[in-house]
């Protein structure tokens, strides 16, 4: 079998395309692989698809493909034009690329497995030998591919949440899909206008079918809850591991607080044990919980702190609204009639939305999710060194978190 033979059945070329010409240039490591078509073939129009005579032929053009024998392999080519009676001079679609791609359908499917596989640009890079605007050209791509395929889905069940773009104030709003643990959408910011611009990128349909929304106790995403999805009220959702975190934090200040009073005694029996009141119980090492059950036999007020926290946990163990909001006002009286400052603010805070805490009775969600992609959209920045450009950062979250179609047919 000569080369061009070989290559016409490489590459998977269907008449009237056929391999005319393979060149080797072995000082720069590369192969050229040139395709044709016989005279008088005929094309379809790219807008109408009728079958019309070659009027003429653009520049020639080169895609990339996949490498052979370890040289970087092109197709060279000069792309048809028809002239449609009905949409004038078009240039014709050719089966191995994309529209304006300089690349073959089979390296930027190739390109997509290494940049997931690889989770950065530059590591990609070096397996694709490729630069890094050729290799997140790969990126941007497929993130619009994906978007423009994806369809409008009933999203019954989503969470919204903040993620910090670069040190200081600077957020991202995001929004998941709960049940297909994916990003659906993102803006700037993390106010009421960020969670309204995430909201509004939901089709009607999808804002008409959420049961319910997953948040922490942000009043700026309660509000654009309230002004974008009908009957926000009784469809939003505190977010337990938020609540919880905010006793956690509750008892840590009764820690310190605590901590400065014993040692302007010289007592030092709450040093070191920061972690410990921090660490679910369940979460102990052993020689932690050693010294945990020591800790706790003294009898401190961060002590009583941390009780109070863990029997805060048993109010999302019941099965309905009025079991939950009954065991937590029972909670609440004996949390409020104590000298724990910040436990009192948090059971304050509860109260008030107390509400939207126990309908997780009802609808059974947490943002869980969404602290599952966010740990992995920070992994990612994290091997890029960080991302300086915010868009960059937004189509980067897409691309690993967006359960998008990627790649190229």
């Amino acid at each position: 079998m000569q080369d061009k033979e070989l290559y016409q059945e490489i590459l998977g070329l269907a008449l009237p395309w056929t391999v005319s010409e393979v060149d080797l240039d072995t000082a720069l490591e590369e192969i050229r692989i040139h395709v044709g078509h016989p005279r008088g073939t005929k094309f379809k129009c790219p807008e109408c698809e009728r079958e019309l005579p070659c009027y003429d032929h653009a520049e020639t053009r080169c895609w990339r493909h996949l490498d052979s024998c370890q040289f970087k392999t092109f197709l060279v080519a000069r792309q048809p034009r028809v002239n449609c009676p009905e949409h004038g001079v078009k240039t014709v679609s050719v089966p191995w690329a994309e529209k304006s791609s300089r690349f073959t359908i089979l390296f930027e499917r190739l390109a997509i497995d290494v940049l997931l596989a690889t989770q950065t640009v530059k590591g990609a890079m070096g397996i694709l030998r490729t630069s890094w605007d050729e290799t997140w050209y790969f990126v941007q791509r497929a993130v619009r591919r994906g978007q423009d395929r994806k369809e409008a889905k009933p999203l019954p069940r989503i969470g919204i949440d903040e993620k910090a773009f670069a040190k200081g104030h600077d957020y991202l709003t995001l929004l998941y899909d709960l049940d297909a643990s994916t990003v659906e959408a993102i803006s700037d910011g993390h106010d009421t206008e960020s969670g309204i611009a995430c909201f509004s990128q939901l089709s009607p349909e999808q804002i008409a079918s959420v049961e319910a929304v997953a948040m922490d106790m942000s009043p700026a995403y309660v509000k654009a809850a309230k002004q974008t999805i009908p009957l926000a009220e009784e469809k939003i959702v505190h977010d337990r591991f938020h609540v919880m975190q905010l006793a956690t934090n509750a008892v840590d200040k009764v820690r310190r607080g605590e901590h400065r009073k014993l040692m302007l005694e010289d007592d030092n029996r709450l040093a070191k044990t920061k972690y410990l009141w921090l660490t679910s119980e369940e979460n102990l090492s052993e020689k932690q919980e050693a010294q945990f059950a020591e800790v706790l036999t003294l009898k401190l007020e961060t002590g009583k702190a941390w009780a109070y926290k863990e029997t805060l946990r048993e109010l999302w163990n019941h099965e309905d609204v009025a079991s939950a909001t009954a065991y937590f006002k029972d909670w609440y009286q004996r949390v409020i009639h104590t000298k724990l400052e910040p436990m009192k603010k948090v059971a304050r805070t509860i109260k008030e939305r107390l509400e939207n805490v126990v309908s997780y009775c009802t609808h059974r969600i947490t943002n869980g999710v969404a602290e599952g992609l966010n740990s992995k959209i920070m992994s990612i920045k994290r091997r890029v060194g960080g991302y300086r450009n915010r868009e960059n950062f937004k189509t980067a979250i897409f691309f690993h978190c967006g359960g998008l179609d990627l790649y190229p047919r």
